[in-house]
């Protein structure tokens, strides 16, 4: 009897040293953006109160207000890239997380690059994981869990993905890209006063 219980934990133990190893190997290469305490390395554009760190996440509520990665130096930019993020909405809650942009003091970022959608039950149809406007899901995921957000570019094409469930793949003509040919950066957005999303868990590895 002791024999099998040895042998059964032990058999245990393997599993999970080997699951270990594997999640390790999926993570090589890739660097956080969020020290998950302050926002070292970000910079907010608008209201600096609808941006805030708290629990461990990036909290964004308030009017239009962005907060942008610039990193240590304040040049970060990424070309072609995976992110992978944590991602919660609020309930009734609007947000977005920018792709291949530029800094701004205020205003939306719409120049250039895309908005990846951030709502699951807010009035808006455009649901979580769409390429807003471009390619939209109308099929919500749920308030109050943290979603597995995955954003790829590589050759110009965009990938997004949602807890595993691919929702956009997507190659602009060169000519109708918003893709920035030297890359952009990063952007969380404040949607409204009344919205409330939340980001921990963000790393990207660079292609």
């Amino acid at each position: 009897m002791i024999k099998k219980l040895f042998t059964a934990l032990m058999a245990s133990a393997l599993v999970l040293t080997a699951s270990a190893a594997d999640q390790e190997k999926d993570e090589k290469g890739f660097v956080s953006l969020f020290d998950g305490k302050t926002l070292d390395g970000w910079k907010v554009g608008g209201d600096q109160k609808a941006i805030r760190v708290e629990d461990g996440a990036i909290v964004a509520n308030g009017n239009c207000t962005h907060a942008y990665y610039m990193g240590k130096d304040g040049k970060a930019r990424f070309k072609d890239f995976e992110l992978r993020a944590d991602i919660m909405t609020k309930p009734n809650s609007n947000g977005g997380f920018y792709i291949h942009v530029d800094y701004q003091d205020s205003g939306w970022p719409i120049a250039k690059g895309y908005e990846v959608q951030v709502n699951n039950t807010q009035s808006d149809v455009v649901k979580s994981g769409s390429l807003y406007h471009v390619v939209d899901n109308k099929v919500p995921f749920e308030d109050n869990t943290w979603m597995k957000y995955v954003i790829r570019v590589k050759n110009g094409k965009i990938t997004v993905s949602v807890n595993g469930k691919e929702l956009v793949d997507y190659k602009p003509k060169d000519e109708e890209s918003k893709l920035q040919k030297d890359g952009g950066t990063f952007a969380i957005q404040a949607h409204d006063p009344g919205s409330t999303t939340l980001y921990k868990n963000i790393r990207v590895k660079e292609l």
